[in-house]
């Protein structure tokens, strides 16, 4: 028997198999403590190479598959839905209506449940049933050709700015306001979470900015994008990096005066001057290694940090203090955020085996017809738990 804990205790979620946003979404309300159930396929797709027990994103998960291509596969998706609160799903639009798990289905059996869609081009549009990926739903938002330097290309910020940041957090976002309103009406419905729509959302401070003409609609040239040299990235002698945030005097004060500048320094905003200030900027953190300035530097509120790599950033003081990082089951891995002083701070279980569920949560979770779904066919589970029996 499951004994989640944490805000969301209680509340049962079926996620539909899939790869990036969606597991994310699904792995964020499960560190929140919900029970979420990975419906996954007989065959696992083979587009990301990794092995499901040691895919992070299906942690604090269990696992039920199903054969959606079984005359009875729907039926078992749809069983599931009537238990849960939540359905979440990341398939084009239209396909979870032609397998037969659709929203109109699962309503017939749930009608409080929610419904959340995580796609890149949303449910309606003239792009909604074309193939996409991260890259390009940030690049028509606008957002892609705001980052990079002055004079180069737009660079690509890894996925984090459309699948993970624009994509699965407004998924989870949606749903949990969903919640809400199905806790006060009884009534489900869709969350239609679109990278583009979140993506161009995260933005919002940048188009405030340009629509009052403190931006420009160019890269490199402005406060955040690494226009102004006392919010950039700089390397040390050692070749690593140290990144700079000083916007306001008082901090820019400190950063000149730990660098040694203070008095050749130019005023902070006279922007005619910025290319001398950066150059003088450069030199300065050219004199040293990267740790040696972070040392120079602890202790003030210059706003200069050490650039960690993956593997430092764990070792990291302050987030070694706060556990931001945790090792377990051989894997370090970021812990869940936010916080919550009324629960602990923990990791769920290890992500499962593909089926290694089925009894568990058909059982626990009352799925009606569980016996018959299971030895239809339409619920392998030959992989489930050692001794399970239907």
């Amino acid at each position: 028997m499951r004994s989640p804990t944490g805000p969301l205790a209680g509340v049962r979620v079926v996620e539909l198999a899939g790869i990036g946003p969606a597991p994310f979404a699904g792995m964020h309300l499960a560190d929140l403590g919900a029970d979420v159930v990975r419906v996954d396929r007989p065959t696992p797709g083979t587009i990301v190479a990794t092995d499901p027990q040691r895919d992070l994103l299906n942690r604090g998960k269990r696992s039920v598959t199903v054969d959606l291509k079984h005359p009875r596969g729907a039926e078992a998706v749809v069983a599931l839905a009537s238990r849960a609160h939540v359905l979440i799903e990341g398939l084009r639009p239209g396909v979870a209506e032609r397998l037969g798990v659709g929203p109109d289905a699962c309503w017939a059996e749930n009608p409080g449940l929610v419904y959340g869609r995580m796609t890149g081009w949303g449910q309606q549009g003239p792009l909604a049933d074309r193939a996409g990926h991260d890259l390009g739903y940030i690049a028509i938002t606008g957002t892609l050709h705001a980052i990079g330097r002055a004079g180069g290309p737009p660079q690509v910020p890894l996925n984090l700015i459309g699948d993970f940041g624009g994509g699965a957090l407004y998924l989870v976002v949606g749903v949990l306001a969903a919640l809400r309103e199905a806790e006060r009406t009884g009534v489900g419905q869709v969350v239609d979470a679109s990278i583009v729509d979140g993506a161009a959302h995260l933005a919002t401070m940048v188009h405030s900015m340009h629509a009052t003409g403190m931006w420009r609609d160019e890269r490199g040239v402005n406060l955040l994008d690494s226009g102004a040299p006392f919010y950039d990235v700089y390397p040390a002698a050692d070749g690593r990096f140290l990144a700079v945030g000083a916007l306001e005097p008082q901090f820019f004060a400190e950063l000149v005066e730990v660098l040694g500048i203070a008095d050749q320094a130019p005023a902070q905003f006279d922007i005619a001057q910025w290319p001398r200030l950066r150059e003088m900027i450069a030199d300065a953190f050219a004199s040293r290694t990267r740790d040696e300035w972070a040392a120079a530097f602890e202790g003030t509120d210059a706003c200069v940090a050490p650039v960690m790599s993956l593997t430092e950033a764990p070792l990291h003081p302050h987030l070694a203090a706060r556990r931001t990082f945790v090792e377990k089951d051989g894997a370090v891995q970021p812990g869940p955020a936010p916080r919550f002083s009324a629960h602990p701070n923990e990791l769920g279980a290890p992500p499962p085996p593909p089926g290694a569920h089925a009894i568990e949560v058909f059982s626990e979770w009352a799925v009606p017809n569980k016996g018959d779904l299971i030895t239809s066919g339409a619920v392998p589970h030959s992989l489930g738990t050692k001794g399970e029996t239907a």
